[in-house]
């Protein structure tokens, strides 16, 4: 005879809500009661983020024990769409203008159809870990350079406003994806030559430290370190390893000969594109919206940058096209002419 034993569900949805007051923004979060905390104005989102990643941290569940929480409100986050689907990944939504903040585990189809939402990257903080263990723990199956590549700056688009420059969304995502697990980093003087940083006259330190996502200050041989202050960052898959060689494409993709003398919007449309530009596939196609959210691009200046990678010998390999709703691209391979509209 089977014996039914019951468990305690544990809630995998949080919300906080950034509430206008005369005085400056308050936080309310209805997890923690009716108590709220006021923030300043430059870093109330932070302020949102650090505590949804508190809560995901807190309420910690086997990947095998959590379901998808937007099915069980019937799905009313987002348009209709197929179905769900697909692997429980955690996500994280803004709403009403970035003053409603949600983070909550949701199906792949489910993550893919809601609007102004990012897969935040694979988190060590999701699944307990026994306190025992002294090995360190392998990098996540499946979880290779060119999704860690995609997943942050997924998340990057989200978690920073659209104010940020390409710029400074590249320098954010090298700093990400190269960061230890306290959040430190040190960029070398030779890798900010190679981004076009070297001496700070582009701003990008300054825009990143105005949204408090970091700390920065020079070091003494010419680089820089920095702390992230973005908790969410922070409980990223374990294998800084496979992050610095994730890292390393990016710059390659952004910094190539044929990339590295276009403007950073180019480069930056380049970094996104390569993670769908697989060898072995021979065409592929993606929403031309999410992908200028992605690249935190109007759709107009996005055409522009694919455009403009198309004229270069970057995609030598491929060939583009850009419709009213998608982006396709197609290999070379293949010989399909590259059709332009």
């Amino acid at each position: 005879m089977r014996l039914w034993t019951p468990h305690l569900a544990v809630r995998r949805t949080w919300t906080v809500e950034l509430r206008p007051q005369p005085h400056g923004p308050q936080l309310a979060c209805p997890q923690c009661g009716p108590a709220t905390a006021c923030v300043r104005g430059a870093t109330a989102r932070s302020a949102a983020l650090a505590h949804l990643a508190g809560h995901a941290r807190t309420d910690a569940l086997p990947r095998h024990l959590r379901t998808c929480q937007c099915h069980e409100r019937g799905c009313r986050w987002h348009p209709r769409h197929r179905g769900c689907g697909g692997p429980i990944v955690l996500v994280l939504a803004r709403e009403r203008g970035g003053r409603l903040w949600r983070l909550a585990d949701v199906c792949a189809n489910c993550a893919a159809a809601t609007h102004d939402a990012a897969v935040v990257p694979e988190s060590q903080a999701d699944t307990p870990t026994a306190r025992s263990r002294r090995r360190r723990s392998p990098a996540p199956a499946g979880l290779g350079l060119h999704e860690r590549i995609r997943d942050m700056l997924s998340y990057l688009a989200t978690a920073l406003p659209p104010s940020v420059s390409p710029q400074a969304r590249l320098l954010a995502l090298q700093c990400a994806l190269r960061a230890d697990r306290y959040g430190g980093v040190r960029v070398p003087a030779g890798l900010l030559r190679g981004m076009h940083l070297a001496g700070g006259k582009s701003g990008a330190w300054q825009e990143l430290e105005q949204q408090l996502w970091l700390r920065h200050a020079p070091v003494p041989s010419g680089g820089h370190k920095a702390q992230l202050l973005d908790a969410t960052v922070l409980t990223q898959a374990p294998g800084r390893t496979l992050r610095a060689q994730a890292a390393d494409l990016a710059l390659r993709a952004a910094y190539s000969p044929a990339t590295r003398a276009q403007p950073a919007a180019v480069r930056l449309t380049a970094v996104a594109l390569a993670p769908h530009l697989a060898p072995g596939d021979a065409c592929g196609s993606v929403d031309l919206a999410d992908f200028a959210r992605l690249c935190a691009l109007s759709e107009d200046r996005l055409r522009e940058a694919v455009m403009t990678l198309e004229s270069t010998s970057a995609l030598s390999d491929w060939s583009l096209h850009l419709s009213a709703e998608e982006l396709h691209w197609r290999s070379a391979a293949a010989g399909i002419p590259s059709r332009r509209s």
